[in-house]
């Protein structure tokens, strides 16, 4: 009788206690080399390596974390001018849409200069279908420049396990300092 009080006990105790590990852990995240914070749905690895970007090469650092297959992602490089940072939005934007072959939902997109090089700002925000991993997946993305620093923010997994409310979580957490 005592084993199975025990039993039940530590049943009930592991129970609560698996409560307590939710599925999105959120955490602030502070770039220590670009300025920028968002909030990740766990703890982001971050890695840097040399991309091309149609045509322009760059080292881009990409900061990341996965939850139950959905990525939740940052990256972010320097263009040698700021025409070039926001060429560099375009072809962000254009190779995560063929990475997927999506067809788009929605895009929104803006630019300003209030006369110096380092006030031009663009930014493109798209919400995206396709496929990939052997099936339909979902994209979000927000694409910016300032100046010469270019911003890439995504969440990309299969379009059954992403979830509007902690895609938009994420993507609103955003931040430029």
């Amino acid at each position: 009788m005592r084993k199975i009080k025990l039993t039940a006990t530590l049943l009930i105790a592991a129970t609560l206690l698996a409560g307590c590990n939710p599925t999105y852990n959120w955490r602030d995240y502070r770039s220590p080399d670009a300025p920028y914070q968002v909030m990740f749905p766990a703890k982001p690895a971050t890695h840097t390596r040399g991309v091309d970007l149609n045509g322009m090469k760059v080292e881009m650092t990409m900061t990341a974390a996965e939850v139950e297959g959905v990525m939740f992602a940052v990256g972010t490089g320097v263009a040698p001018d700021a025409a070039q940072a926001q060429a560099a939005v375009d072809a962000m934007r254009t190779a995560m849409l063929r990475n997927i072959n999506a067809t788009v939902e929605r895009e929104s997109a803006s630019a300003a200069s209030s006369g110096s090089p380092d006030s031009m700002r663009k930014s493109v925000d798209v919400d995206a279908t396709g496929t990939g991993n052997g099936g339909p997946m979902k994209l979000s993305g927000h694409f910016e420049s300032r100046g010469k620093r270019f911003y890439q923010v995504i969440v990309l997994g299969k379009e059954k396990d992403v979830a509007p409310e902690q895609s938009e979580q994420f993507m609103k957490s955003f931040t430029l300092l």
